[in-house]
């Protein structure tokens, strides 16, 4: 892991996780290129219609403000979750769709 991702690494520890954990979500820095900071939301977080309100409000603002030389934009990697896979293959077998 690069000396840049450990930095993000602490402040989400610190300032993102408790506030997501408390919801029952959790957060991983996937990589940073030019500024951006891609991310993708876990556990309750997933799929949440409120996860873009999250990243702007709590994720982006806790970054910034805290390595803004590192960290102009972060970004959330949309991602189906291997149980939602799963509960969609088994659906499709027991329906025959």
């Amino acid at each position: 892991m690069s000396e840049d991702l450990k930095r993000i690494e602490e402040v989400l520890e610190e300032k993102v996780r408790p506030a997501l954990r408390a919801h029952g979500g959790e957060i991983q820095a996937e990589r940073l290129e030019n500024g951006v900071l891609y991310v993708k939301l876990l556990g309750q977080c997933a799929g949440c219609p409120s996860a873009d309100l999250t990243n702007e409000t709590i994720v982006e603002a806790e970054l910034k403000r805290a390595l803004p030389e590192l960290v102009k934009k972060v970004s959330v990697v949309q991602t189906v979750s291997d149980e939602l896979w799963e509960q969609a293959k088994k659906l499709l077998r027991d329906h025959h769709l």
